[in-house]
């Protein structure tokens, strides 16, 4: 039961008919609860990489199951200690403009048109921490750090970045005016915000307030592990933490009980209602710490089954669609792969079509909580979730041996599989899982 395809459009027309009565009390937009979100580097989505070439694959992104599509930065990037040919996109010259590179303000306004038209959303991300070091606001007295002689300061190895002064109050309602503007003029349906922990929470706090003030059905994604974040200002956070130990599990270094310590400790550091964002790449991954491939070997699909069933949002990445076993160049041109065979199409699609049509997987409150299946085998990551009758089990053999698993204590009944599969569960069930196998079934 390793690829388990589920796609039915009757189950999920219903759980579409469904959202608007089901989502009170809510503490996020209503679209966000059972979303898989996206995230577009519009460089390396087509061969052109532009806004107008990006268009034009919105509908297969729609087919694909996408809800939320985050759109990394599009505003023009610095040219002083730019980073190869092309730069950084986090290294932003004027944070109310868009880069040549992609196209024009109509071309990016056509675009967020047709996303829209077609029932998805666009977040975009934004890069509160630091400018270019040749963005205007450099001239402004005290808006950036300076050290005791007066150098804007660097961090890491991000020469080509100047980091903003959070105690200036001036610079501080010269970001919230700029991220107001392109929720305002252009229309976009919320932000990830970039290094997130970097930046004072009350900032975030009061900006956040605004937006909101301007779009109810705002969403926003802290890059950043930090709780208090998550209280006011944000609806999703990284899953960082829960990302490391997967990649662990998959070389051998942890294990399944390091999995469930996470969620344990999760549950007490998060407000409940604060949506994990799960995922198996993205593009510091991709292009610093290797595709999922390498890091997750072969099981790089179970994993990605996993985002799915554990509380929380999937992401899936530039590429990821199409089983893309390539580097993305972060400074320079590229091309993510396009294989229109590639298994993982299909993969996805159903995938997103089982998370819609199961009210358990829903997100935080108006979802299931997720509850630890016994087994005596120690590589079998075993969960159900429960919601007004509808249960959804989860069983991952991260492990590269076969296993046979004969002591799951689940309901009695007929469950489907994400691929359409009858499955009867009796006193004497039994499941064949193969090496780094999964089952993934509702009812």
């Amino acid at each position: 039961m390793k690829k388990i395809w589920f796609l039915a459009l009757a189950a999920l027309l219903a759980a579409c008919g469904q959202k608007q009565e089901s989502c009170q009390p809510k503490h996020h937009p209503c679209y966000s609860y059972d979303a898989t979100i996206y995230e577009l580097n519009t460089r390396q989505f087509t061969p052109e990489g532009t806004f107008k070439a990006a268009e034009a694959e919105l509908p297969r992104l729609k087919e694909l199951g996408v809800d939320i599509i985050w759109v990394m930065p599009i505003q023009p990037i610095g040219v002083l200690e730019r980073k190869g040919t092309l730069g950084s996109y986090y290294a932003i010259k004027d944070y109310c403009a868009f880069n040549p590179e992609f196209g024009t303000r109509a071309d990016f306004a056509s675009f967020l048109n047709k996303a829209h038209e077609l029932g998805m959303k666009v977040i975009l991300d934004w890069v509160a921490n630091h400018t270019a070091p040749d963005h205007p606001w450099v001239n402004n007295e005290g808006w950036h750090m300076r050290d005791s002689l007066g150098n804007l300061v660097v961090n890491y190895d991000w020469y080509d970045i100047a980091e903003l002064n959070y105690d200036n109050n001036d610079m501080r309602a010269a970001m919230t005016d700029a991220m107001a503007w392109w929720v305002d003029s252009i229309g976009i349906d919320g932000f990830r915000c970039d290094v997130a922990s970097e930046v004072p929470t009350d900032f975030w706090e009061n900006a956040m307030k605004v937006m909101r003030a301007k779009r109810s059905d705002l969403f926003t994604l802290a890059e950043a592990e930090k709780a208090e974040l998550n209280v006011e200002a944000f609806d999703m956070y990284y899953g960082w933490e829960l990302h490391h130990i997967m990649n662990k599990v998959a070389q051998g270094e942890k294990t399944v009980e390091d999995m469930w310590s996470y969620f344990a400790k999760a549950d007490t550091v998060f407000p409940s209602y604060a949506i994990r964002m799960n995922f198996t790449s993205n593009h510091d991954e991709n292009s610093w710490n290797g595709t999922e491939f390498e890091r997750m070997g072969q099981g790089a699909e179970a994993m990605a089954a996993f985002t799915y069933v554990v509380p929380g949002m999937p992401l899936i990445y530039t590429g990821q669609e199409y089983g893309m076993d390539k580097r993305l160049e972060f400074f320079e041109k590229d091309t993510m792969t396009v294989n229109p065979s590639a298994p993982q199409i299909k993969f996805y699609q159903q995938m997103n079509a089982f998370r819609k049509a199961n009210k358990a997987l829903r997100s935080n409150e108006l979802g299931a909580k997720m509850v630890r299946l016994e087994t005596a085998a120690p590589s079998v990551f075993a969960c159900v979730r429960e919601q007004e009758g509808n249960v959804v089990v989860g069983v991952f053999n991260f492990s590269s041996e076969p296993l046979t698993i004969d002591d799951l204590q689940l309901a009695a009944g007929t469950y489907t599989t994400y691929d359409g599969k009858q499955v009867e569960v009796g006193e004497d069930f039994t499941l064949n899982l193969a090496p780094w196998g999964y089952c993934v079934m509702a009812k």
